[in-house]
């Protein structure tokens, strides 16, 4: 039984649910954490080749309002698409991986190096079929195909190691000493 501030007691069903919430809460943390520093890690790695440190946000936004387009909707592409898109999927992967941490049991309770490996598997094959759609909408050439999943896959590394570095921090086992006091 849990006792909460006002000193009632809430059976397991509580428990179970307050798990879930706290481990899609580290999720989300987790996703919009690692999604901010993956985007600022390629934004000063773009201005260092000499590119302009919006041309991710260009490329999936154009990528997005043209796969909107082919089920008839039509929104502007370009940088606010997709930095709206940035900031929407990122945190919506670590909420899902938050939510999965919480089903498999073989995901709870483990180490930081293992959960982050658990969310770099997740995030980079759940990320392919989004990655795919953008030289197939945009018709990208070879070289600029090999670029795009190349740099795809290091920042996608940068991300999930942020995700499971949060979620393995925010979910691990409170100290016994904590334990004894609750």
């Amino acid at each position: 039984m849990e006792k909460t501030l006002e000193g009632t007691s809430h059976g397991i069903a509580s428990n179970t649910s307050n798990s879930f919430l706290k481990r899609m809460g580290w999720g989300f943390l987790g996703g919009l954490a690692g999604t901010l520093v993956m985007d600022l890690l390629l934004m000063g790695a773009l201005l260092a080749l000499g590119q302009p440190a919006v041309m991710c946000f260009s490329i999936v936004g154009d990528t997005v309002a043209r796969f909107l387009a082919l089920f008839g909707a039509q929104i502007a592409g370009g940088v606010p698409t997709g930095v709206v898109t940035h900031y929407v999927v990122g945190p919506l992967f670590g909420i899902l991986f938050g939510g999965i941490v919480m089903m498999l049991p073989a995901l709870r309770e483990r180490t930081l190096k293992k959960t982050s490996l658990a969310a770099f598997v997740y995030v980079e094959l759940l990320s392919q079929p989004i990655l795919v759609t953008t030289p197939i909408l945009l018709k990208m050439k070879t070289l600029a195909t090999l670029q795009w999943f190349g740099g795809s896959f290091v920042m996608h590394l940068i991300l999930s190691i942020v995700l499971g570095v949060i979620v393995g921090y925010g979910l691990r086992p409170a100290p016994l000493a904590a334990q004894r006091r609750a």
